[in-house]
């Protein structure tokens, strides 16, 4: 027993924050970030919290799905900017959307909702779960540093969600985890112990923009060609593949190296940036509300981030 996907959401914040935008507030300018990453535009909060926009994502795949909050049995969520640190943002969204079951969250940072997704497999074949809600959601821009322009130009806010069912869709999922903060890292604040002596860094993003590159386009194609291989499958059997939104550079690479046409990967970091754990349900929402996905299509999706964690999952629509 695993699931099927039976509805999607997504919230961004109304606050859109363009290249020219930045450009005035670090040494930057439209061409570089474009030809860089990909980027024309990003949502920024202003006023909501992260749980709050992972809430409204929540709510708007629950009314795709045709459910209220009481039908679902659990809620998995994921976050690595949530405004506290307990209560985690899935009971925090628990209490938002009236729900009354059980949540939990999870850290896998850019990857971590095809970690919600392959968790709730592991639920539902326990058979006691009938319907589970996933959401990432995040405030990535209450932990950059806004006078860092490697970092500051390339994340997003925002929130997705999907709603599952008992089902047999969930086909195949590969996933590696290679643990260290030397490529990607985001340090809480210390505190203030009178005890503790340890210096660390800022509580922001520290990435090392090169080596996060390599390590994505090797995930995705290693991770992706596994799949069609394990499955005895070709790329003609793909309908789309969703990747992570880190960088469009990246998946340019990944097409020219697994030799696809560009047409397959679902691709909207012009519009979000970068916006960690939502980034692929948000991208799984807008190819599920353009209304190209048949039931039956292939998908997959995949993902890498900090941990360093990379997984790809395929699932028939």
């Amino acid at each position: 027993m695993s699931f099927k996907i039976i509805g999607t959401g997504m919230y961004v914040p109304e606050k859109v924050v363009t290249n020219d935008d930045l450009a005035q507030i670090v040494e930057t300018n439209d061409e570089w970030i474009t030809k860089r990453v990909g980027i024309k535009e990003r949502r920024i909060s202003e006023t909501e919290f992260t749980s709050e926009m992972g809430a409204k994502a929540a709510q708007a795949a629950l009314d795709n799905a045709g459910c209220t909050a009481a039908d679902v049995d659990l809620i998995l969520a994921a976050s690595v900017s949530g405004e506290t640190v307990s209560p985690s943002m899935a009971c925090m969204i628990q209490n938002r959307i009236g729900a009354t079951c059980p949540a939990l969250e999870i850290n896998a940072a850019c990857a971590a909702f095809l970690y919600l997704l392959d968790t709730a497999a592991a639920y539902f074949a326990l058979g006691r779960y009938k319907k589970i809600l996933v959401v990432g959601c995040e405030r990535m821009s209450g932990i950059l540093d806004w006078s860092d322009r490697g970092t500051c130009v390339i994340f997003g806010d925002g929130a997705g969600a999907a709603v599952l069912e008992q089902g047999s869709n969930y086909l195949d999922v590969v996933c590696t985890v290679k643990g260290g903060d030397d490529v990607i890292k985001i340090p809480h604040a210390l505190g203030c112990s009178p005890f503790f002596k340890t210096e660390q860094d800022t509580p922001y993003i520290h990435m090392q923009g090169q080596e996060t590159f390599k390590y994505a386009v090797s995930a995705i194609c290693d991770d992706i060609q596994s799949l069609l291989d394990r499955n005895g499958l070709t790329m003609d059997d793909i309908a789309y593949i969703v990747p992570h939104q880190a960088n469009k550079r990246i998946i340019d690479f990944a097409c020219k190296k697994l030799k696809i046409s560009e047409d397959k990967m679902m691709v909207n970091i012009d519009k979000y940036g970068n916006t960690s754990s939502a980034s692929v349900p948000i991208a799984l929402h807008e190819l599920h509300m353009s209304g190209n996905l048949k039931r039956g299509d292939k998908l997959i999706l995949t993902a890498f981030g900090g941990g360093l964690s990379n997984m790809a999952c395929l699932i028939e629509w």
